[in-house]
């Protein structure tokens, strides 16, 4: 059974910041919003399938990639919390994991 999807405030900043980021870049929305239904889709696979990413390192966080993108999400009782959209091309070095306590 899936389980709800829940956006942390980190992640719904990052992922405006990706698709503002193609908007201005392209000139047009139809990038922007092919990534936009990428991410919903890739999300919607990890609510059914909840292993699906890889652990990392931090406690209950895992990984799963959607294109160029790393989305970080937690497992919760009855959620799925995204917690973070990181595009895998920047530097790691700049990636930072708040996600909203529960």
């Amino acid at each position: 059974m899936a389980k709800r999807i829940v956006w942390s405030l980190q992640a719904k900043e990052d992922r405006r910041e990706i698709l503002e980021y193609w908007f201005k870049r392209t000139g047009n929305k139809k990038y922007s919003q092919k990534l936009a239904h990428q991410f919903r889709e890739t999300v919607k696979y990890i609510a059914t399938y909840n292993y699906l990413g890889r652990a990392t390192d931090m406690e209950d966080v895992r990984v799963a990639v959607s294109g160029h993108y790393l989305i970080f999400y937690r497992l919760l009782e009855k959620v799925v919390e995204v917690i973070s959209v990181f595009d895998s091309r920047r530097n790691p070095d700049t990636l930072t994991l708040k996600g909203d306590k529960k």
